[in-house]
């Protein structure tokens, strides 16, 4: 039998990249999973059509994780789709580095506003969902926490705060027996690490070089740690940081 076969799964930012991988992965595991994304509805819908292909089961729905209303409809279509929630995968992030004399209060705020309070919103919401059997949230934060990369200081914060919310909330919900883990990916190939002109570059043929296992990470790498901290398989895992990097640290 699929390991989680019967469970429902939401996703945040999961129309490409980490998000992506991960819906794909949970699904081809026996999960029915929600595609949430913010913008890019033919990403999202390109996601689900590919679960489908392959025999899974998963739906598309926009919601900004920023904004209180869209999260209410995130999780009110889940439920009229699927009945019940079973896991969260806090994936939905921006990144982008810039040196202290470049940094603006609007970046600032739309990091923090994404990365930290989204997470915060989304788990508060799933708490109305989540059965009495109780259920698994997953952070995807970032080895950027601990590597401190130069440019990378209100990004490196947002995720610094996201490892501390995850060990808060592990103990906070540990009663409604919630499990609260984070998942810390080193360099992962995505449509945003080409964007940012991050492929190729200077700064990641040095990664590579000092990454044991010699190769950059694949979003499905990350969605296999999800795949561990999503079923019972880890039941004894809360407040947990597992960093997914190839041995690079």
């Amino acid at each position: 039998m699929a390991r989680l076969s019967n469970k429902v799964v939401i996703v945040t930012g999961a129309s490409k990249g980490i998000g992506a991988g991960i819906a794909k992965r949970l699904a081809a595991e026996g999960a029915q999973v929600v595609v949430n994304y913010a913008s890019g509805r033919e990403d999202a819908e390109r996601v689900v059509a590919e679960i489908a292909a392959k025999g899974g089961t998963a739906i598309a729905v926009q919601a900004n994780v920023t904004q209180a209303e869209d999260i209410k409809r995130l999780f009110v279509e889940t439920k009229r789709a699927y009945d019940k929630l079973d896991v969260l995968v806090n994936n939905a992030g921006v990144f982008a580095f810039a040196p202290l004399g470049q940094i603006t209060e609007a970046e600032f705020t739309r990091h923090y506003r994404v990365n930290v309070l989204g997470p915060l919103l989304v788990t508060q919401e799933a708490l109305n969902y989540f059965g009495s059997e109780g259920g698994s949230v997953i952070n995807v934060s970032s080895i950027v926490t601990e590597l401190a990369p130069p440019g990378s200081s209100v990004y490196s914060g947002t995720k610094g705060a996201l490892d501390t919310i995850t060990r808060v909330l592990a103990k906070e919900l540990s009663s409604r027996n919630i499990r609260v883990n984070t998942i810390a990916p080193g360099a992962v190939e995505t449509e945003g690490t080409h964007a940012a002109g991050m492929i190729g570059s200077e700064f990641m043929h040095d990664v590579i070089k000092k990454t044991p296992l010699g190769r950059m990470g694949q979003p499905d790498d990350i969605a296999r740690v999800a795949l561990f901290l999503a079923p019972p398989d880890s039941a004894w895992l809360t407040g947990e940081r597992l960093i997914a990097s190839g041995g690079f640290h």
